[in-house]
């Protein structure tokens, strides 16, 4: 391992057992330099580089990882800490000893503040965040800009092998089942007329609009485009705001302040449903094309209330639009 000339930062663990949910409430979202101080004054933080990049991408997130991170960090796998598929769909929310496993190689304790980052800034860190959330792992955060926040802000990175970690002992939690949602839940769910039932829970796409409206191809060789039934459009962009870095080319995204995040809410659903959301009134599922950034909108509807009630398509299109039957709109909604 090598680090920058600027030095590394180091977190070192310590033993300690927790109960569940005990702990002070933990901000979703922390800055670099909030990360940084906490480094310099709490033995219990575990940072997860989280980046993960659409199958298409030339890059390979383990490689960059390899080569530059911020000190410390280990890698999280989205798509090795997941359970396997019978559609054959990339990572899917793990199970329970999956998890546990991949906690207790990690070398993170039940009671460590993680930290999430990814190499875009915001893009597949949310998604690891609400995997921690589920698991009933709550002191964790996502680093807001990642990877190249941290370094635009002068912050040293480090190169080469991590370090070994000491292996930990971590509960095999059950996953709070009503925040994943199935097929069957999405496709009942979809049957229901919005406007006519309380108990409908609001379907967001963070796709691309044309993805959604059927007028632009998915990724995906052979799979249509369109959209689940009585779902509504907000790609996940729209609630991210793009930074350049300073005489650099480099950008990166950061999550909108919460008022602007509630106006790109209204502008999506409207007003009398954003209040729903807000007070949580009405049920939310956040749904994208393979699960990930469906992560962003879960986020970002818990920055703007946390009271929020909101769950993840775990398939998400991929999973929807393989199956034969499905039911694909591409009308407005």
């Amino acid at each position: 391992m090598t680090s920058s000339n600027r030095g590394a930062l180091r977190t070192p663990m310590q033993s300690f057992s927790v109960i569940r949910g005990s702990l002070p409430k933990t901000p979703l979202l922390i800055t670099p330099r909030e990360l940084h101080e906490t480094l310099r004054s709490s033995s219990d933080v575990s940072i997860l580089d989280a980046s993960w990049l659409m199958p298409n991408s030339p890059r390979i997130a383990k490689e960059e990882f390899m080569s530059k991170r911020i000190p410390g960090a280990r890698y999280f796998d989205l798509d090795q800490v997941a359970s396997p598929s019978e559609l054959g769909l990339k990572h899917m929310m793990p199970s329970r000893p999956i998890f546990s496993e991949a906690m207790e190689k990690l070398g993170i304790k039940p009671s460590d503040h993680v930290i999430i980052y990814d190499s875009q800034g915001i893009f597949s860190s949310p998604r690891a965040l609400f995997t921690f959330k589920a698991f009933g792992h709550h002191r964790a955060s996502v680093l807001d800009g990642g990877l190249p926040r941290w370094e635009a802000e002068g912050l040293s990175t480090e190169s080469g092998p991590p370090d070994d970690v000491r292996k930990t002992s971590y509960p095999a939690l059950a996953p709070d089942e009503s925040i994943i949602k199935s097929y069957t839940q999405v496709v009942n769910n979809s049957e229901i007329e919005l406007s006519k039932d309380p108990t409908a829970e609001l379907v967001l796409d963070a796709r691309a609009r044309g993805r959604y409206l059927g007028t632009d191809p998915e990724p995906r060789p052979g799979l249509p485009s369109g959209h689940i039934p009585h779902s509504f459009s907000i790609p996940f962009n729209a609630f991210l705001r793009t930074n350049t870095v300073p005489n650099s080319t480099t950008m990166y995204t950061t999550f909108l302040p919460p008022a602007e995040l509630r106006q790109k809410l209204v502008e999506s659903v409207g007003e009398d449903n954003t209040q729903a959301i807000i007070r949580g009134e009405r049920k939310v599922i956040t749904s994208c094309g393979s699960g990930m950034t469906a992560g962003v909108l879960w986020l970002g509807l818990k920055l703007i209330a946390e009271s929020s009630r909101v769950a993840i398509y775990d398939e998400s299109w991929t999973g929807y639009a393989s199956r034969k039957g499905s039911k694909i709109d591409k009308s407005e909604a």
